[in-house]
Order: structure tokens, then sequence, then C-alpha cells
């Protein structure tokens, strides 16, 4: 599932008769709570608004009630005001619907972020397949043990990228971060930066944890939104991407995270 940030609310969200008849009930504030994390909850899914735990498994009560911490009765008003507003609706399969959904959220901008995941994932399974075929092949031509040793251990070594660099490494690429890299890393990646919708893709929680590994006075969650603004700021640095680091976004954010851990030590005295 691709991964989406943001979702759009009026500044007239509370002007809505729906939402002042909501206030008027004595748990009204817990309701609206309520609201606000099924719609960025929907905004996570993805799917034009609808709300379940896989497309087999709609939530139940208990279910929300435990991922929005609040207690199971709260949760069970909520969901009958919401339902009996018509701000809410449910499939046959009980799946739960935002009502209206296309007509508050950017529906083409959704719908981009759905199309480049499944580019990303199509891509994926081609190189899968054809590194499959590629391995059936190496396997008929060298039968011979060590030969074979060889091979693994040079694609292992070609296939090393910036979410496996080892921690020994660190001191050396500080020196030298973008010539050394360009050795080390492989070519290709899977992170990419739309700068129609300012969003990161293909950056998980794993690739997150390396880097905060490798480099552990740097908080990665903020230097990435640091980047995401300077985009914002100088459109044009795409083209200096795509020069300077032969579009290969994983290398330069690595870049920018070692000089980012150059700078803090420094600041603190540690170098």
């Amino acid at each position: 599932m691709v991964e989406v940030k943001w979702i759009k609310l009026s500044t007239e969200m509370f002007d809505d008769e729906k939402i002042k008849l909501i206030e008027a009930v004595p748990e009204a504030d817990m309701i609206l709570v309520i609201w606000i994390k099924l719609l960025t909850l929907a905004g996570k899914k993805n799917m034009n608004g609808y709300i379940f735990l896989t497309e087999n498994i709609p939530y139940t009560d208990e279910m929300l009630a435990t991922i929005f911490m609040r207690p199971l009765n709260t949760i069970r008003l909520a969901l009958e005001t919401f339902k009996n507003f018509g701000m809410i609706n449910y499939n046959g399969d009980g799946q739960m619907k935002i009502t209206n959904w296309e007509k508050h959220q950017n529906v083409e901008g959704l719908e981009r972020i759905r199309e480049l995941g499944r580019k990303r994932q199509a891509k994926y399974m081609e190189r899968k397949n054809q590194m499959a075929l590629n391995d059936t092949d190496v396997s008929k031509r060298h039968n011979d043990g060590s030969r074979e040793e060889k091979i693994r251990e040079d694609k292992k070594e070609n296939n090393k990228d910036i979410n496996k660099i080892q921690i020994n490494d660190f001191q050396h690429l500080l020196k030298n971060p973008i010539n050394n890299l360009g050795k080390k890393l492989k070519k290709s990646n899977n992170i990419e930066f739309d700068f129609e919708l300012y969003s990161w893709h293909g950056i998980d929680d794993d690739i997150k944890d390396r880097w905060a590994k490798i480099l552990p006075n740097v908080d990665v969650e903020i230097e990435l939104n640091k980047m995401r603004e300077y985009f914002k700021k100088h459109p044009d640095h795409e083209k200096i991407i795509k020069d300077k680091f032969n579009n290969n976004y994983a290398v330069y954010i690595y870049d920018w995270l070692v000089r980012a851990e150059k700078y803090i030590k420094e600041k603190e005295g540690k170098v």
C-alpha cells in the first residue's frame, strides 16, 4: 500500500451543520477526535474513502477502539452518530466508507500516488523475474562450485546499496560522501520524490532505521521534512539531483544525512 502523508481539511469544517449538531452533545470533543482519526485513516488507506484492515477484513468497533485508544462505548456512539448524519456508510461486505470522500479530497493526487505505487510494484516484479531468469541461466553455464560462489559474491557486492552500508564505512564516507557513495552504491533504487505532490515514496521504516543506526546523531524524519521544504522553495533542484546524483535519491538523501551528522558532531565538539 502506497504511503500518503496528508489529507485535506476545510477551514469551514466547523461551520458545517452536522459538526455543529455534534458539538452540542456531551461527548462532542471525543466524537470529533474520532472523526478526524477516521479521515486520516481513510487517507492512509488511500482507497477512495474506504476504511478496512484488509480488503477481506473490515474494522470492527473493538478494533477501532484499540487503534484509536478510545473507550468502546464512545467509538460505538461516534460511529452511530456519523451513520445517522450520513457522514459514513457501509458496503455489502461491511467495509466503512467516508461519504463524499471524492468531493472533499484531491482524488487526482491520491490516484497519482496509487498509480506510482502500482508502477513501482510492476518494476519490482519485473526485476525479480529477470533476476530469477538470470540465476537459472548462470546455474546452467557454471556448474563449478567455486565459480558459482564467485558469482554470488560479485552479485552481493553489486547489490550493496545505501540501505546496507556497513557502519565501519562511516568515517571514510564522511571525508568525501558523494564520490565514495557513487562507487559503493548501485545506481537503481526505489526511492523517489514527487515534485508535484512534494512527497517521498519508497522510504519505509526499515530504511529509516538503517540510516539512524549509521548516523545516530541525526533525526532522519526531521531531515526528510527539511528536504521536502527545501524542494518546495527550490523546485529546480530536481535537475540538480538528476545531473549530479544520476537521479539517485537514495544517494542524495544519504549525502544530506552525512553532512547533517557531520555538522551536528562539529557543533557538539565530537569531531
